[in-house]
């Protein structure tokens, strides 16, 4: 009897495990709605250095009008990068300035490596205040460049 509820608990410790990374958006986080043009983005805020650096990890899908939007409260330089380490989705990020202004666009493919190091990096080229992760494809299907810009000020903190 005690030997079946540990294995009873364990199996429901393995499906906890599997369905928190299998498209399910993490606990915690704060939504939000971009909308732009005649559409809506339904976003993940990750405001914490713990929340920005899970990120989208684990994930095995993302809804087709979903996306994790990462905010700073200061302005992050050219050089800053983002990377795919146990990112299993490919991914396009926006590099947007304080106004919401698209200041990069990148495309991001998962990393399979078992170190993080010899993942790539994706920098952002330009300045940002916030970064914005969709699936790859996104913001060419909505016809989102450089340039372009989303609503995003109310979601950065006040300096």
């Amino acid at each position: 009897m005690m030997r079946m509820k540990y294995v009873l608990l364990g199996a429901w410790g393995v499906l906890l495990w599997m369905s928190a990374g299998a498209g399910q958006a993490w606990a915690g986080l704060d939504h939000a709605t971009l909308p732009f043009a005649e559409h809506q983005l339904s976003v993940e805020v990750a405001r914490q250095p713990q929340e920005r650096a899970r990120g989208l990890m684990g994930r095995e899908t993302l809804a087709p009008d979903a996306g994790m939007l990462f905010v700073y409260a200061r302005q992050q330089p050219p050089t800053s990068s983002f990377w795919m380490y146990r990112t299993l989705i490919p991914l396009d990020i926006a590099f947007l300035g304080a106004d919401g202004e698209i200041r990069a666009i990148r495309r991001m493919l998962p990393c399979r490596t078992a170190s993080r190091e010899d993942c790539p990096r994706y920098a952002a080229g330009a300045p940002f205040r916030a970064a914005l992760e969709v699936n790859a494809g996104y913001f060419s299907r909505h016809g989102l460049e450089v340039g372009d810009r989303l609503p995003v000020a109310a979601l950065l903190p006040s300096r």
